[in-house]
């Protein structure tokens, strides 16, 4: 992706997802597991915070309510926890420094660097926490705390430059004049039957507007200025506001709560939005090479089920053209299931078997058989639900 942090036109996220991108996700997660039996706040805190295991990034206030701290308190906090497991991870059985270095190589320079971290932040969809994410990655590559932190102001500056220029910016990404990517969205909305419930008219979330990495904009539909986390939920709400079928949109409009792993989470879905022929859909932002994780697929499920109860659509959007049905219509995902069974499967072994298809067509296998597949992250845990 260029250097201005913006996809250019055409782009499409799948050529940004790869086993590589999740491995690193994967090592950070393994990480904090080991920091977590010494320090297992502090562990929280930055998982939470970066967003592991397939959950979206929280802002610092809300990791802040649930632990009755302030906000400066958890960045203190985030960042003593960060600086421990960058020592930690010297001395670790696991292959940090080997995947790392290789991935963002200290002689690599800074506008290479860049790029590629700004690539993956839209890959995964965390440009609220791209500083830190950028920082940790480099640093656990080997880089000195301050090339990284150079570095990672050098990737939220072109963010927020991007998001300075939002208007001009995506008025080029989606020109008015193209309806394809709004058409195709379309095409992936599941339509419920029955009574439509209205509109709501206001969001369920209470902003972190401090936040450094929430961008905003005015949008003319809806008649006011609108918050968003990342470049891919900025793109959707600026489609919705472009196109001539669509009469009004709310973001956020509920909070769905779910317990994952003994701990009560909570669900924003992105947007709902109401088309002139009275139908109305929910639109969940749920990036292409997070769909198949099991946290993900959770948060899936309840937004279809609360749209279904509600007479609305509803619609997983993977910022990309390959939409959770595409994903599980791929040719190669028949021939993994023949492979993998109903086995649990190690790294190795997903290595091998994957090696000529790759993550999307795992996560299509997934997909097709989530009654008895389950996918914690991408690639290391592949197993049927009772195993």
């Amino acid at each position: 992706m260029a250097m201005n942090a913006t996809p250019a036109p055409g782009y499409d996220i799948a050529r940004d997802v790869s086993f590589e991108l999740e491995e690193l996700d994967d090592l950070v997660g393994e990480l904090l597991v080991d920091h977590a039996e010494r320090a297992p706040r502090d562990a929280r805190i930055v998982a939470l915070r970066l967003g592991i295991g397939g959950q979206r990034p929280q802002t610092l206030s809300r990791i802040g309510a649930g632990y009755d701290l302030a906000r400066d308190r958890v960045r203190q906090l985030y960042t003593k926890a960060v600086g421990r497991v960058v020592i930690e991870a010297a001395a670790s059985r696991l292959p940090i420094r080997t995947v790392f270095a290789g991935r963002y190589p200290i002689d690599l320079g800074d506008n290479r660097l860049v790029a590629a971290l700004l690539a993956e932040t839209y890959a995964t969809d965390t440009d609220l926490v791209a500083t830190e994410w950028s920082y940790l990655k480099l640093r656990l590559a080997g880089h000195s705390p301050t090339d990284a932190k150079r570095v990672a102001g050098y990737v939220m500056q072109r963010i927020l430059g991007w998001q300075k220029k939002t208007a001009s910016i995506l008025g080029k990404l989606h020109p008015a004049d193209d309806p394809g990517d709004f058409t195709a969205l379309l095409d992936g909305i599941e339509w419920s039957p029955g009574p439509v419930a209205a509109l709501p008219h206001s969001s369920a979330r209470v902003l972190d507007g401090d936040d450094d990495g929430r961008g905003r904009f005015y949008l003319a539909k809806v008649g006011r200025q609108v918050c968003y986390d990342s470049a891919m939920t900025a793109r959707l709400l600026r489609m919705l506001d472009g196109a001539a079928n669509v009469v009004a949109f709310q973001e956020e409009p509920t909070a769905l709560t779910y317990d994952f792993g003994g701990i009560e989470q909570v669900h924003y879905p992105s947007v709902v939005a109401g088309f002139a022929d009275g139908r109305v859909a929910l639109i969940d932002v749920l990036p292409l090479g997070r769909i198949a994780f099991h946290h993900t697929r959770v948060q899936r499920s309840l937004g279809r089920a609360f749209a279904a109860e509600r007479g609305w659509g509803y619609l997983a959007w993977t910022g990309s053209s390959l939409d959770e049905h595409r994903l599980v219509g791929r040719p190669d995902v028949a021939r993994l299931a023949t492979t993998l069974g109903q086995t649990r499967w190690s790294r190795g072994d997903l290595a091998r078997e994957c090696a000529e298809t790759g993550l999307l067509d795992l996560a299509g296998l997934v997909l097709r058989d989530e009654a008895t597949r389950r996918l914690d992250r991408l690639p290391i845990r592949l197993s049927t639900v009772n195993a």
